[in-house]
């Protein structure tokens, strides 16, 4: 276990890590030739499913994907127990990469070791000039494009991505940015497409991202029907079988996965969504993983950059520049492991905590007033008097 330290406070519509410690989970395969891979994702039930893979050859790296999903086979493969088949399957597609002695992009058929990202800073909590300062570091690194988190005020989200929008229009001279809008499940139908809807009578969002319940086929279609933007989700799916609805509905115009499924789910994924001329977005803090596999796919649209530096002791061979990420050659993932660092870092590790992102409020999709930012409060027993789904807002 690791930790990523964002040296500001993190979160979205759901909850917030106040210190901006977050606890990464790290898993190590060691094969009998002297080859380690990395995965990163949770452990959960990891020594009942690493069973499935205990004395293979780590080679056949899709078949024992299956393997162990057919472990969990009685109980289900959703939720952090697909994290850790998640975890193992990244860490084995590092082990053959290396055994052949190239970066995991040249091993899945990739020909431009560049991939396209765009600026996410997990910023709800950051007043004006913070928000300010997060997004010009992106964009000194040529990010031309944004998506800020937000669903609980939009009078905020407005004047948010106003800034953002600022921030890169003056980077890129004058060029017109990108930006998306995240919620994170924090909507209703009806909530979605009139919090959009008011947005978009000044400005022109890419997508919004998780409208209302990843699950809901029906909501999802229905916001997108009720909107401009493109409608983008994914990210908390695990497996196939969960997208399939979604897809079938109309429901999702961008489709996307989360680095801590592992690189087979994230390929599986990409053909689907290929197959229905979707287009596919990685999603994650350190997703490594899926950014080497997304240089082989015809349908990539673009990667998600959260923080600029890599969790302690990790060393990652790509650098960012020109709006996106840069694979080097090392082989395998390209991920060194400084034990030494970790382990002098566990006195910063946090407890696991009963608030932040990861807990969905209590009120979450049931509030008639939007929420205020204050940092001395928990988000989620703010209001204030603008309304979000009492009254049609006022034209502005």
């Amino acid at each position: 276990m690791t930790v990523q330290d964002w040296g500001r406070p993190v979160g979205d519509a759901n909850g917030v890590f106040t210190d901006g410690l977050i606890r990464v989970p790290l898993v190590l395969v060691h094969t009998d030739v002297g080859i380690t891979g990395v995965g990163l994702g949770p452990h959960v039930e990891i020594e009942s499913i690493f069973t499935a893979i205990e004395g293979e050859d780590p080679r056949a790296v899709t078949a024992l994907y299956d393997r162990m999903l057919r472990r969990t086979f009685k109980a289900g493969h959703a939720g952090p127990v697909f994290g850790t088949i998640g975890a193992l399957d990244t860490a084995l597609w590092d082990i053959k990469a290396q055994a052949a002695g190239e970066p995991l992009w040249r091993l899945l058929g990739g020909r431009d070791r560049r991939v396209p990202g765009y600026a996410s800073g997990l910023d709800i909590e950051l007043g004006d000039d913070e928000l300010v300062a997060a997004y010009e570091a992106y964009a000194e690194r040529g990010l031309r494009v944004a998506k800020i988190k937000g669903g609980l005020d939009v009078d905020r989200d407005r004047d948010r991505l106003i800034l953002v929008r600022d921030v890169l229009t003056a980077a890129g001279h004058g060029a017109r940015p990108g930006l998306m809008l995240d919620v994170n499940e924090a909507l209703t139908r009806k909530q979605a497409v009139r919090h959009v809807s008011e947005l978009e009578r000044t400005l022109d969002l890419i997508w919004v991202e998780e409208p209302v319940r990843r699950w809901d086929a029906e909501g999802h279609a229905a916001v997108g029907r009720g909107i401009r933007a493109s409608v983008a989700t994914g990210e908390n799916l695990t497996g196939l079988e969960q997208y399939r609805p979604l897809i079938a509905a109309g429901a999702v115009d961008v489709v996307q996965a989360a680095a801590v499924w592992g690189v087979t789910h994230f390929l599986r994924v990409a053909a689907l969504a290929h197959a229905h001329d979707l287009p596919v977005s990685p999603i994650g803090t350190t997703p490594i993983g899926l950014l080497h596999a997304a240089t082989s796919l015809p349908n990539h649209l673009a990667s998600e950059l959260q923080d600029l530096h890599p969790p302690v002791g990790l060393s990652i061979d790509l650098h960012i520049e020109d709006g996106g990420f840069v694979l080097g050659d090392s082989p395998g993932l390209g991920i060194r492991v400084d034990e030494e660092a970790i382990a002098a870092s566990a006195p910063a590790l946090p407890a696991p905590t009963s608030e932040g992102p990861h807990v969905r409020p209590e009120r979450a999709g049931h509030r008639l007033l939007a929420v205020v930012r204050d940092t001395a409060t928990p988000p989620d027993r703010l209001t204030s008097p603008a309304v979000v789904a009492d009254e049609p807002p006022v034209p502005r």
